[in-house]
């Protein structure tokens, strides 16, 4: 199993004057937690429930199997995305309000063309 990263943490916004290898590299891992398209439709369903889901409740939305979505959640949490609370024997996600707010800021690039 990965060690968990902390790329949110330390990206800069991409329309930063200047990238350092530490922060394209965690920029970098936090869109490829976001390069899947189940894991992007997770965070849309964790997004737009605004209390935590259980895993079991995840299944169906994203038309995959169990291990399937825990390995997507794991992707997440891994990038620090996620929240996971263990609540008996399901695991229930929330998305981290700080890292919502850093991957707001990265993307933001509102006014860096023309």
């Amino acid at each position: 199993m990965s060690a968990t990263l902390e790329p949110v943490a330390c990206c800069a916004p991409l329309d930063a004057p200047e990238l350092s290898d530490a922060e394209a590299t965690a920029t970098a891992e936090l869109f490829k937690a976001l390069g899947d398209p189940a894991r992007v439709r997770a965070v849309n369903l964790l997004a737009t429930r605004g209390k935590p889901v259980c895993i079991c409740e995840l299944i169906e939305p994203l038309g995959l199997a169990q291990p399937t979505v825990s390995h997507h959640m794991r992707k997440l949490l891994d990038a620090g995305l996620v929240e996971r609370e263990q609540r008996g024997k399901w695991a229930y996600f929330s998305l981290k309000r700080d890292a919502v707010e850093k991957l707001a800021a990265v993307a933001d690039l509102k006014g860096a063309c023309c």
